[in-house]
């Protein structure tokens, strides 16, 4: 006779994905972040993007290959294509024993100007079939400068939960004690290498300790970098001040509609008391079908959150590379006192 007790595998496997532990580590094999690089450094400065393979283990994500998308013109089918390459692409690593669950997407970015809306879809479209994953951003214009501007980021909960609402209004946010840094997580990346593969780059090593990016790091010219990123911190500026104009305006005309309603109400009250006065029934004090109850919409924030999260991004990277530069030119003035 069958324990009554007992749970079924399918209720055991349910609950374990219920009861997930959070993502900690996004752990990337060194040739999958090889390929990353040399995909975005070809096709720089265009953008470009690539599907990521891999597995979920816990509270470690696991990217152990990936491939990339075809770049395609403006006027052909990109999406069915799109769909069709990748399904063929899963076909053939799944017949060759290699890793071909989708853990997320790798895409590039110029001077760190990826939080868009576009991404934002891109992921709640991924969470509609994969419940955690993750998307690499590489830059291969900060990368010139001798870091390897590598990221992994996947949206907060909170977040996910206020945009399938879609509702971006100041009392929503309030009320979910939401602001615009709680967007996006950043997941610390971990570089892993089989054993065999480390013995290789070992054997590989040249024999000086000095490389070409360590060259790159003593170069003092930094204004092309400096000059582009404050140029797109200009403009994010002349948007965030077009986002306010829009919240002046709505607040205007909000301030304007309630004058008008307590008119109105006054007007219906000095009425009632005229018809009580002669026995009359009093009308009613809101009317819906007046105009001037008609709510006003409220602007959606979500563009001046990213707009805000972009602008912190560039003073971020502006920051760094300022004290970077301060730093090498202290030290040049050094070398040459000596």
């Amino acid at each position: 006779m069958a324990n009554p007790t007992a749970r079924s595998f399918l209720q055991v496997a349910a609950t374990e994905e219920t009861t997930a532990p959070p993502l900690r580590v996004v752990q990337i094999e060194g040739l999958v972040i090889l390929k990353i690089i040399k995909h975005c450094q070809e096709f720089s400065p265009a953008l470009v993007t690539g599907q990521l393979l891999g597995l979920d283990v816990g509270s470690v994500l696991e990217v152990t290959n990936c491939f990339p998308f075809p770049v395609r013109e403006e006027d052909e089918e990109i999406e069915a294509e799109g769909a069709n390459y990748q399904l063929e692409m899963m076909r053939c690593l799944r017949e060759v024993n290699v890793d071909n669950n989708t853990v997320g997407w790798y895409q590039s970015t110029l001077f760190g100007s990826y939080q868009t809306v576009e991404l934002i879809e891109t992921f709640m479209n991924y969470q509609e079939n994969i419940k955690r994953c993750v998307c690499i951003i590489y830059d291969p214009s900060r990368s010139n400068q001798g870091v390897l501007a590598l990221k992994a980021l996947k949206l907060s909960d909170s977040f996910m939960e206020l945009y399938k609402s879609n509702n971006f209004t100041g009392e929503k946010l309030r009320e979910k004690n939401l602001s615009w840094v709680d967007i996006f997580e950043e997941i610390p990346i971990k570089v892993s290498n089989s054993a065999l593969i480390s013995a290789f780059m070992t054997e590989l090593e040249p024999d000086t300790p000095v490389t070409q990016c360590d060259y790159e790091r003593l170069q003092l010219s930094t204004n092309p970098y400096l000059e582009r990123n404050v140029e797109f911190l200009i403009e994010c500026m002349d948007d965030l001040s077009m986002e306010q104009q829009k919240f002046q305006f709505y607040y205007r005309n909000l301030s304007r509609q309630q004058a008008q309603q307590q008119a109105w109400l006054q007007k219906r009250r000095a009425e009632n008391m005229a018809r009580k006065a002669t026995g009359e029934e009093p009308l009613p004090e809101e009317d819906p079908s007046n105009p001037v109850f008609k709510p006003l919409p409220e602007p959606s924030r979500l563009d001046s959150f990213l707009i805000t999260n972009q602008i912190a991004n560039y003073c971020n990277q502006i920051n760094g590379v300022a004290g970077q530069s301060f730093s090498r030119l202290y030290l040049m003035k050094a070398l040459q006192e000596n």
